[in-house]
C-alpha cells in the first residue's frame, strides 16, 4: 500500500478554456479575412495557412502533458515536460494546507517551478489551486482541476506522515 498513490492528475497545456477561446478566435479571424478578402491572391492564402496551422497547434497542445501531480510515500511529487527537473515535496516540513482561487485574472500563463518572492507556482489550467506552506514559510501554489480530492489526499497523507513520525519517535 506504500507505493499505490493517493492522488494522481495530469495537467495538460492545451487544455485550458481561457487559451482555447483566445486560438479560436484567432483562427475565426484568419478564416474570416480570408473569406472577405477581395483578390484571393498572395497574402489572402496566409489567412487560410495561419487559421489551419493556429488549429493545428491548438490540437497538438491539447495533448502535450504540462505536468503530473502524484501524492504519494508522504510526498507530493511534480513531474514536468521533458527537460524540467521532477519537484518532491517532503509533507513532514508542511504545516499548512488550504484551498484557494489561483488568481482574480481570467486568462493565466501556464508555469512550472516558478518561484517569485518566497513562492513556488506550478499551473498549467483550472480556476483553483492549493497552497501549501514549509516550516521555513516558503509556499508551494499547486493549480488544480479538483481541488477538494487534492486537499483531501494531502491531509491524508500529512495525517499518516505524522502518525508514522510519532511511531518512530518512540
Amino acid at each position: 500500500m506504500e507505493n499505490k498513490p493517493l492522488f494522481v492528475e495530469k495537467q495538460y497545456l492545451g487544455r485550458d478554456y481561457g487559451r482555447i477561446s483566445v486560438r479560436m478566435v484567432m483562427a475565426i479571424f484568419c478564416f474570416a479575412a480570408y473569406y472577405f478578402s477581395e483578390g484571393r491572391e498572395g497574402t489572402s492564402d496566409l489567412f487560410l495557412v495561419v487559421g489551419t496551422g493556429i488549429l493545428v497547434v491548438s490540437v497538438i497542445m491539447m495533448f502535450l502533458l504540462h505536468y503530473q501531480t502524484i501524492v504519494q510515500n508522504k510526498s507530493i511529487i511534480l513531474n514536468g515536460l521533458w527537460t524540467t527537473k521532477v519537484v518532491k515535496i517532503d509533507l513532514n516540513s508542511i504545516v499548512n494546507i488550504e484551498k484557494i482561487k489561483y488568481s482574480p485574472y481570467l486568462i493565466n500563463n501556464p508555469v512550472y517551478n516558478l518561484h517569485q518572492k518566497g513562492t513556488i507556482k506550478f499551473y498549467a489550467g483550472g480556476k483553483d489551486a492549493i497552497k501549501l506552506t514549509d516550516r521555513d514559510g516558503l509556499h508551494y501554489i499547486i493549480g488544480t482541476h479538483t481541488p477538494s480530492e487534492l486537499e483531501q489526499s494531502l491531509r491524508l497523507a500529512l495525517k499518516d506522515a505524522k502518525l508514522s513520525f510519532n511511531k518512530n519517535a518512540s
